[in-house]
């Protein structure tokens, strides 16, 4: 499903420990490319419907394991470059907007799995700082990464502070 100007909807997952560090995963094949859990709308889907199945399928875990603490406002987008584009669809497709989430992991480290699907997405995860994505994510994803963070940041000093959902 693409829209109108070539962008397919997406929602993006950050989950972040009681450290307040975040899930960062290594895809299966991409030689050392990491990034956040992400994946598509699909049609008759809202966006925490994605949210829920996507972080099932990509990391293993349920809706009762983590707690949405905040999402960004609008759509944030991101273009991919032209010898990654799909040119299968009508319009073209040119990238990705992405709503994006941030969660609070409820369960324990061991319930992260990737064995949900019969193609896994990932291979391998680690907690890291919560700015370091942004300097290390592929390039076409950074300015999206750094939006997404800074929109994300007082909704986690609100839950710090006692004052959040």
């Amino acid at each position: 499903m693409v829209d109108a100007d070539g962008f397919r909807p997406n929602v993006g997952i950050v989950l972040v420990n009681e450290r307040d560090q975040v899930l960062w995963a290594r895809r299966v094949g991409g030689h050392d490319a990491w990034q956040f859990p992400q994946g598509g709308i699909q049609p008759r889907e809202n966006s925490e419907d994605a949210l829920f199945r996507e972080l099932n399928e990509e990391v293993g875990l349920q809706a009762s394991d983590v707690k949405i603490i905040g999402r960004t406002r609008g759509w944030l987008r991101y273009r991919l470059p032209a010898r990654l584009r799909r040119h299968n669809s009508t319009p073209g497709f040119l990238g990705q907007k992405q709503q994006w989430f941030l969660l609070r992991m409820l369960a324990d480290d061991s319930a992260v799995r990737f064995d949900m699907t019969p193609e896994p997405e990932f291979d391998h995860w680690q907690w890291v700082s919560y700015w370091y994505p942004v300097l290390e994510v592929v390039d076409f994803k950074r300015e999206v990464y750094r939006r997404a963070l800074r929109e994300l940041m007082p909704q986690l000093i609100r839950l710090r502070r006692g004052t959040g959902t």
